[in-house]
């Protein structure tokens, strides 16, 4: 769980600005997104593998690049 303790004199506006910071740098929002619905793990293997292949391709694709 993302904390935050105000600081003497901080406006409330900057101490929402580190909470939601805080949160995004810890993939709260991601992970609640994710659990929502039951996922079978055929399904989870799936977007693993489909993962994999994108990374493959965006790694084969910039040594590509660099050397021609």
């Amino acid at each position: 769980m993302a904390r935050v303790v105000a600081e003497e004199g901080e406006s409330l506006d900057s101490l929402m600005r580190r909470f939601n910071k805080k949160v995004q740098n810890e993939r709260i929002l991601s992970e609640i997104r994710r659990r929502r619905f039951y996922e079978p793990p055929t399904i989870l293997r799936k977007r693993r593998k489909a993962a994999k292949l994108r990374k493959s391709r965006r790694t084969t694709m910039r040594t590509l690049q660099r050397y021609g």
